[in-house]
């Protein structure tokens, strides 16, 4: 047997000369090695139960897979100190044993390169508190288990390590282990891929892969706990995740996808948290959430691609669910709720392409939605029955069949939110359902804006409908409550107001419905203008006719009334003589030139370029171009997300917000600055370029910033600079206007300037340094609230100052002039 002798070999001279020598066996050699010793073991299948009880090295002479142990039955190799394992090959075939084991507290081995191709009950066991290292290493055990830590104070950590096959658990953390794996793979497992149990056992997977496991991909159980960073898990049989019994798991980066079940089920007070993680391609659900005090959270996360006919979401017997930026798509349903208790809460989401309801709501169960979108979608929001309900806050519903739906006794609160474009009703109350319906608004619906039957109790405030095709509001019984609420279809008691340079106004489409070609049946079919029939008498009086925006004239001369920006005057004049042309052009027939109406402001700050915008959107609503003429102002820190994904989440809700008006984007450069190319500013700026064209008639983009900023921002992002028609420049202004700018801020807050007062500011003025931090209109504000405050401790001192004191502002309360 001189093939499978082995050496001992060690770097002292004198020890090496004590014990050197070839011995038969590997146990012989290992008896014969003392602490610090290599044992270097020559090709060949040693048929050993090995035990290393002291610090040594054991290694193959001629490389990895030379040495086989393979012993007829037992435990191939028994750790039970701080002993160094490199490239072996062990096999074993005992049922009742692990083909290695790792025990004791002395046991912190180093295990490399080395592949346990077995048929044990165990392919490697960890227990007694062990705390092995193991790199490289590769499990191959149908038989049994892959993996196991059992016992508090057991930890292991993995690195680049494989487990191959299992007949049960890939990875099992038992009894208050904890295990620790980097870029490790788990998979063709016949459990669950990685298995968490007992109170204190933990995992935490940096960089893995979980696949082909018939059964969960990571199911955690009986208060375990685990981490999962950039980890991949699909191709599994069973659910992606599954966790009960007050267990936790905290996702990272995480893609769980290819699934037949559930992306994540729990239950029993379990806990997930999910953060820019990706469930796709399910055959079940996403997330499937039960039993009182269990509750999922997911941040800035991606779901969609269901392959079967279930919700997405799935909430019930009093779970709670949190989703915060995340976006959901392409799914047959997305959100359910169900039962007393039972609540969901979505800020900032996105909920689109769903072939059915984006969110249902029943049996009690109540959501509270703010800032989300939901587009493309069979409904919008239901909410089905008694108690069921919730709060929606500036909210957005668009292209879908029906906007919301609350019948049978549900009760919902929505404020400032908005339905656009449903192919039935945008807001539907039936069958004792009521509903609370602050400062919503319905438009562009091809059915009724909000239609309210069988007598239901809603209470609408200050709503609006408007564009849409059947009616604003048709309430078929007495019952609904409205309050300040406007319709376009009502008739207005006073003519329009005029309209800018003389033109003739240009008449607002009413619905054909409600047109003076509509046949009128009889006196018992007549309706009223807001198309509420008779017995809803009392609701339809409190439905007035939209407001009137404020005639353009009126905005351009507030324009006009500005300190400076003769130029920026002219160009806006420009524009809004080519549009009001081009309307009357296609009036009469003819062809009108279609133009871009975004715009690039460009100049220093407290230039007006801010009001200039606010101004525009006006003008451009008081002539039909836009729908409100509302101002959103946005800057980077509001469009760019911190994480993969959320950028283009809360792009898109800026756009929104923005809709029917004007997006106004402050130092716009900054989301290309010149070193940034991994930036995520430029994922802002793609999703912003596919908006403007998505919805190039409802919103209206200037974007703004210093003219060398810009001008570079415009020349590196040519896709941008296309899609804006001209570029107005604001001037800094001069010494003279910003003192008129003075003066109107002393006339509007009731001050008065002294002819020497206003000498001393003109030269204060123009002796200030025009540098890149210069304010222009800010400056002038400033300087007059520091001249108000030195005035107010100057006539402080006076005994009894007259009214005229009062108002005076003297050279001595000039920023420059000496404490008074």
């Amino acid at each position: 047997m001189a093939e499978h002798r082995v050496r001992v070999t060690q770097d002292s001279a004198s020890r090496w000369r004590r014990r050197a020598g070839d011995y038969d066996t590997l146990a012989e050699a290992l008896a014969a090695a003392e602490p610090g010793d290599t044992v270097t073991v020559r090709p060949g299948t040693f048929r050993e139960n090995v035990l290393l009880d002291k610090p040594v090295t054991i290694v193959p002479a001629q490389g990895p897979g030379t040495v086989r142990i393979e012993p007829a039955s037992g435990v191939a190799i028994t750790v039970t100190a701080a002993a160094t394992v490199r490239d072996l090959v062990v096999e074993g075939g005992d049922s009742s044993s692990p083909a290695v084991l790792v025990t004791g507290p002395e046991a912190t081995p180093s295990f490399s390169g080395c592949r346990i191709d077995t048929r044990s009950a165990t392919g490697i066991e960890i227990g007694g508190g062990a705390r092995p290292t193991l790199r490289g290493c590769v499990v191959a055990n149908p038989g049994g288990l892959g993996l196991r830590l059992r016992g508090e104070g057991t930890a292991a950590a993995f690195e680049d390590c494989e487990v191959a096959s299992a007949g049960q658990a890939g990875l099992a953390v038992l009894g208050g282990a904890t295990a620790a794996l980097d870029r490790c793979r788990v998979h063709h497992a016949s459990g669950a891929g990685v298995l968490l149990s007992d109170p204190g056992s933990a995992a935490e997977l940096t960089g893995c892969e979980i696949y082909e496991i018939r059964g969960s991909g990571v199911q955690a159980e009986a208060q375990a706990g685990g981490r999962l960073v950039d980890c991949d898990i699909h191709r599994v049989t069973g659910n992606g995740l599954t966790l009960d019994g007050e267990a936790e798991l905290v996702l990272t980066g995480c893609r769980v996808h290819d699934l037949p079940e559930n992306g994540a089920d729990l239950r029993g007070r379990a806990r997930l948290s999910l953060a820019n993680t990706t469930v796709r391609d399910f055959g079940r659900g996403a997330l499937s959430v039960w039993d009182q005090g269990t509750e999922a959270v997911a941040e800035s996360c991606q779901i969609h691609g269901s392959t079967g006919e279930y919700p997405a979401l799935w909430v019930s017997d009093g779970a709670r669910l949190t989703l915060t930026d995340c976006s959901l798509h392409d799914l047959p349903d997305a959100l359910f709720v169900l039962d007393r208790d039972s609540a969901a809460v979505a800020q900032g989401c996105s909920f689109s392409r769903i072939r059915s309801s984006a969110v249902s709501v029943s049996g009690g169960a109540t959501v509270s939605l703010a800032s989300c979108r939901v587009q493309e979608a069979g409904t919008g929001l239901w909410f089905r029955d008694h108690g069921s309900g919730g709060l929606l806050t500036d909210c957005e519903i668009s292209d879908v069949a029906t906007g919301v739906i609350v019948t049978k006794g549900a009760d919902p609160v929505l404020r400032e939110c908005t339905v656009r474009a449903s192919t039935d009703a945008g807001v539907y109350v039936s069958a004792q359902g009521r509903g609370t319906f602050e400062d919503c608004r319905v438009s562009h619906g091809k059915g009724f804006g909000f239609h309210i039957i069988d007598g239901c109790r809603s209470q609408l405030t200050r709503c609006r409908a408007e564009q849409n095709e059947r009616a604003g509001f048709e309430f078929s019984e007495p019952g609904p409550v409205a309050e300040g609420c406007t319709s376009d279809d009502v008739a207005r008691t006073a003519p329009a107001g005029p309209t800018i340079s003389g033109l003739p106004e240009v008449p607002t489409p009413r619905s054909p419905q409600l047109s003076s070609a509509t046949p009128v049946l009889s006196a018992a079919s007549m309706v009223s203008a807001a198309s509420v029939s008779s017995a809803a008498s009392a609701a339809t009086s409190a439905i007035g006719p939209i407001p009137d925006c404020r005639p353009a004239d009126e905005a351009l001369a507030e324009l006009d009334a500005l300190v400076g920006l003769a130029t920026v005057k002219q160009e806006v004049r420009t524009l809004i003589d080519l549009i009001s042309v081009g309307r009357r052009r296609r009036q009469a027939g003819l062809k009108a030139p279609s133009l871009r109406r975004h715009l690039v402001f460009t100049g220093a700050p407290g230039t007006g370029k801010t009001t200039v915008a606010r101004l525009y959107g006006e003008i451009l609503a008081s002539l039909g171009v836009l729908q409100r003429g509302h101002l959103v102002e946005v800057a980077r820190v509001d469009l760019v997300g911190e994480h993969i994904g959320s950028t283009a989440i809360r792009t898109a809700a800026a756009f929104d917000r923005a809709r029917g008006g004007v997006l106004f984007i402050d130092e716009a450069y900054a989301l290309a600055p010149e070193d940034g190319a991994r930036d995520f500013g430029r994922e802002a700026i793609d999703t912003l370029v596919k908006l403007m064209e998505d919805h190039r008639d409802e919103v209206v983009v200037i974007v703004a910033g210093y003219t060398a900023e810009m001008e570079r921002f415009l020349s590196a992002n040519p896709g941008v600079s296309s899609r804006f028609s001209r570029t107005i420049t604001f001037p800094d202004y001069t010494a003279d206007e910003l003192l008129e700018i003075a003066r109107s801020q002393c006339a509007e807050h009731e001050y008065a300037l002294s002819e020497a007062t206003e000498g001393a500011l003109l030269g204060h003025f123009a002796g200030l340094e025009r540098g890149p931090n210069f304010g222009n209109g800010r400056t002038a504000r400033q300087v007059f609230e520091t001249m108000v405050e030195r005035h107010a401790v100057r006539v402080a001192a006076l005994a009894d100052p007259s009214t005229e004191e009062l108002q005076l502002l003297v050279p001595a309360d000039l920023p420059t002039a000496p404490p008074p």
